[in-house]
């Protein structure tokens, strides 16, 4: 019999009576008034140094002194230094696609272009563009289809009967061979 009191007496959870569980909120931290405080005197900031004077904060991308990673990134360099820019934004990506996986994946006379080679396993990359590398040997005629060749690769998918079609595309795709 009273398991129904002590339902009616626990009441239902809702916006009128949310609050933060017990101890999770504390009061903030009021520093400098007074020895008794714990933070009186020098109000936590230590005695001497940069970071007990005022106006002292913490830079953005300050790392404690060692050298951050904005000045250990390679920069390109020329006549105005002001203008060099960090060099990753300006390297060309390309998928490579060793002759090795063509002689695996594909037969005699097929044409590999690019959804049948996403279709294999090959050039999984989304809109970037496809090399063909000249890592092993391919003993079959094929047609391949991609943004460029190693000198080497086209030379070994001719000397199989293959035939090598460059992908050309519109304004800034594409690989230069």
């Amino acid at each position: 019999m009273a398991e129904p009191e002590d339902v009616e007496r626990e009441e239902r959870i809702g916006l009128h009576n949310l609050r933060p569980a017990p101890g999770s909120r504390r009061p903030r931290k009021r520093v400098g008034r007074g020895e008794g405080s714990g933070t009186g005197k020098t109000a936590g900031r230590g005695q001497k140094g940069w970071g007990s004077r005022s106006g002292a904060k913490r830079r953005a991308r300050f790392e404690g002194g060692q050298n951050p990673i904005h000045m250990r990134m390679r920069k390109l360099r020329g006549p105005h230094m002001k203008k060099s820019m960090p060099f990753e934004p300006f390297r060309t990506h390309s998928q490579p696609v060793n002759l090795l996986d063509l002689e695996a994946r594909f037969e005699s006379g097929a044409a590999v272009t690019l959804e049948a080679m996403h279709d294999k396993g090959l050039a999984t990359r989304k809109g970037i563009p496809v090399k063909v590398l000249a890592k092993g040997e391919l003993s079959k005629p094929l047609t391949v289809h991609a943004h460029a060749f190693s000198a080497t690769a086209q030379a070994k998918i001719e000397a199989a009967g293959g035939t090598c079609q460059l992908i050309v595309e519109a304004e800034g795709g594409g690989l230069p061979t």
